[in-house]
């Protein structure tokens, strides 16, 4: 006897462990081959697992896949190939143990980084200590000034009409709104080590979003393209983060150009209340970003906005070769005004009051934290 024994949810680009349980329930001693009938977006077709079993023994074998799209995923029947310690006979066993699993953005990522964001070792895993700035401020109330109020908070208009000095009472701001904004147009289709840039995007976007909510900040959600997707309005309760994680599941990209016109009306329209917007995209040519930009300041003028864009780190290794030919010079070079592209999209964003994050895709979800864990510091929002 054999089954299969699997999680309903996958993790996309981690490790995900498959357990198979076999007994041998003949009087003779087996060499046992099995054959799993792994989901076809594995392609793996010469997939198989040896064993010997003595007569009544049972065994527990374990293997891992890691996925590269998020989705449904179908496995078949176990196949079990067994012979005599002589080998002169093999027989064929199929056990009927068809499965389907879902396979969701990165939650093995997403618990590995609320571990971190606990630890008090945070720098040996990239992130950084930021010292806190003052304070992030709301307005509260209009009250009677008494003594030892800041004067800088009088309200001359309520004093003169109360005849009384008022002031402004201000709290600190304990829950701020944030937004991811998650470009999935055809840039994002781009792939690194076997992930597309979008579910780089979205692995991060889900880390992200449970450490500000576990610093009790609001969290919302908007993807875009040629079309504005559908938008999760920003809220801080634990729950949220499986609408999070139920969202980023059925996002999909397309190859059409991405609307940032449509974008920032949708923005203008929908988020009232200043916020942190996170915007996933991705710019290789410092023309198409320069394209953007009208749009980009034109949503900053209201919110902080981060432009999260992504090295192109096959460039980087070109960049970095020995040239032994002439055509390796001609790439080389072309690699290199590709990265010096990238450098100067990240100063013109900034000389335009807008802060970026330039990433290794490998690197997105520390770089993003790191950024929020930033501006939360210095109370810049």
């Amino acid at each position: 006897m054999a089954r299969r024994k699997a999680a309903d949810k996958f993790s996309n680009s981690d490790e995900n462990e498959i357990q198979i349980s076999i007994q041998n329930t003949s009087q003779l001693a087996l060499n046992l081959e099995i054959i799993d009938e792994i989901p076809e977006q594995f392609q793996k077709r010469d997939f198989s697992l040896y064993l010997q079993l003595a007569s009544k023994e049972s065994s527990l074998k374990t293997y891992q896949l890691v996925p590269k799209r998020r989705g449904e995923y179908v496995f078949g029947n176990l196949n079990v190939y067994a012979s005599s310690k002589i080998g002169f006979i093999q027989k064929r066993y199929q056990f009927a143990n068809e499965q389907t699993v879902k396979v969701y953005p990165s939650f093995i990522q997403m618990k590995k980084y609320d571990f971190l964001a606990h630890s008090k070792k945070l720098t040996e895993f990239g992130f950084k200590k930021i010292r806190r700035i003052g304070h992030t401020l709301e307005f509260e109330q209009i009250k009677d000034y008494v003594v030892g109020d800041d004067v800088r908070t009088i309200n001359w208009k309520a004093t003169a009409k109360h005849r009384n000095l008022m002031v402004n009472q201000y709290q600190d701001e304990k829950s701020q709104p944030i937004y991811n904004l998650i470009d999935k147009g055809r840039v994002m289709k781009m792939p690194f080590e076997g992930l597309s840039l979008l579910d780089y995007a979205i692995n991060s976007t889900l880390a992200f979003s449970n450490v500000a909510i576990k610093k009790n900040d609001k969290v919302g959600l908007m993807d875009f393209a040629d079309q504005i997707g559908r938008i999760l309005p920003a809220q801080n309760k634990k729950t949220h983060l499986n609408s999070i994680s139920e969202h980023l599941y059925n996002i999909e990209t397309n190859y059409l150009v991405s609307d940032y016109s449509k974008l920032y009306t949708y923005v203008k329209r929908k988020i009232n209340q200043r916020s942190l917007l996170m915007l996933f995209t991705n710019f290789e040519h410092l023309d198409a970003m320069r394209k953007q930009l009208p749009y980009l300041k034109a949503m900053s003028k209201k919110h902080m906005l981060v432009v999260i864009f992504f090295e192109n780190t096959e460039l980087e290794r070109l960049h970095h070769i020995d040239s032994e030919s002439i055509r390796d010079v001609y790439e080389k070079t072309i690699a290199g005004t590709f990265i010096y592209d990238k450098q100067l999209m990240v100063e013109e964003l900034r000389n335009n009051g807008i802060q970026s994050i330039l990433t290794k895709p490998k690197d997105l979800s520390i770089n993003t934290i790191n950024k929020y864990l930033e501006i939360k510091a210095k109370g810049i929002l």
